[in-house]
């Protein structure tokens, strides 16, 4: 079997991985399409502190092709979204709709992967996609209609569900209310129809590569301004003013009610809670290094009720939310074919990589077969 391999320094395609057999409440998915993301990236880069050697990937969909004896959600032959979070099912958070603070689905690692010598190989983001065939907890699969295409599908796995539910879940974002979208990527392009579905009338997509504006409006974006400008927070001031008669009033007032860093960088997040408006909320989706660090002025907060606020995998509860995706896909409000810039096969997944590095695409797809 052929997957993708980070083992600590570099990143290959290898052959002859093997995979455990399914226990009680797994499933193997045979994988159609997975989505290459700036999380995969991170990981390649050593970024992030996981286990490696690992197989990478973790925005996959594909069919089912074997269950274990408990498993009852679904079955073979059924076509899954994989949701990266393999949650316990059973503690106050996942009782409540949060799995996104089950503490099960951090700090664990899983070796169901082996080479043709015997070495283990770790999963990565409980999900593992760049591989033919990948070992998931039941919870972790949503079935999904059959005419859904499958590297659309894909998607859903993290830059959908981490857009979408960002507006929807994490900021809850009301008709009538303004915002901004810092980075015009597979998430950011997420949370710009997320709040063109929620009735934001202003939503202003902030991208250094001029070439995504078309992209950025395309999803939602009424107004694009270019990452780079030195006056771009005056800009969102004259798009979204104080009054008629001035851009910014009193401790800053003016600006949009929503602002989403779809980057996590400290120039980022200060230029977003710049943006504000009186009473305004960041809402942080990007990820960063563990050390990153931000800054910002106390007085644009506490006497005008401005907040910043993170957001993991856009607050999700995967049975809930995936299915609601597909249903307003389905019914035209959801862009999804359109996110797909790309499809490799996985021998060409440098290709993919390099597309994504330059920051002209939304999504590039490698797919299996």
């Amino acid at each position: 079997m052929r997957g993708i391999v980070y083992d600590g320094s570099e990143t290959r395609l290898v052959d002859g991985l093997e995979l455990c057999d399914p226990g009680p409440r797994d499933v193997i998915v045979d994988i159609a399409a997975a989505g290459l993301c700036h999380s995969d990236l991170s990981y390649m880069s050593g970024i992030y502190p996981v286990p490696s050697p690992g197989v990478c990937g973790h925005e996959g969909a594909g069919v089912v092709s074997a269950v274990g004896e408990a498993v009852t959600n679904v079955r073979v032959g059924d076509h899954v979204v994989i949701a990266t979070l393999s949650a316990c099912g059973m503690c106050e958070a996942c009782g409540d709709g949060r799995p996104t603070a089950c503490r099960a689905t951090l700090g664990r690692s899983r070796t169901p992967f082996t080479t043709a010598d015997g070495e283990q190989i770790h999963m990565f983001a409980a999900t593992s996609a760049f591989a033919e065939k990948t070992i998931v907890a039941d919870i972790q699969c949503v079935r999904i209609p059959k005419d859904v295409p499958l590297t659309s599908a894909a998607l859903i796995g993290c830059g959908v569900v981490t857009g979408v539910g960002a507006v929807m879940n994490r900021a809850r974002v009301q008709r009538g209310e303004t915002s901004i979208v810092f980075g015009v990527g597979g998430v950011g392009l997420n949370v710009i129809q997320a709040l063109r579905i929620a009735g934001s009338p202003t939503i202003i997509a902030v991208d250094t590569v001029l070439e995504k504006e078309d992209l950025a409006r395309q999803f939602g974006a009424t107004h694009f301004i270019d990452g780079g400008a030195e006056d771009l927070v005056a800009q969102v001031g004259a798009i979204a003013p104080h009054s008629s008669r001035a851009d910014r009033g009193w401790f800053n007032s003016g600006g949009v009610d929503w602002a989403f860093d779809c980057v996590a960088h400290p120039d980022v997040t200060w230029n977003a809670l710049e943006c504000l408006d009186w009473n305004g909320s960041v809402v942080v989706v990007g990820v960063a290094s563990q050390t990153a660090e931000f800054k910002g002025l106390y007085s644009r907060l506490t006497q005008v009720e401005r907040g910043i606020m993170g957001c993991r995998y856009g607050s999700i509860s995967p049975h809930r939310d995936i299915p609601r995706i597909i249903e307003m896909y389905r019914a035209g409000d959801l862009l999804l074919d359109e996110l797909v810039s790309a499809t490799h096969p996985v021998e060409d997944w440098e290709i993919a990589r390099d597309e994504l590095e330059s920051g002209k695409v939304a999504r590039g797809v490698i797919t299996f077969g």
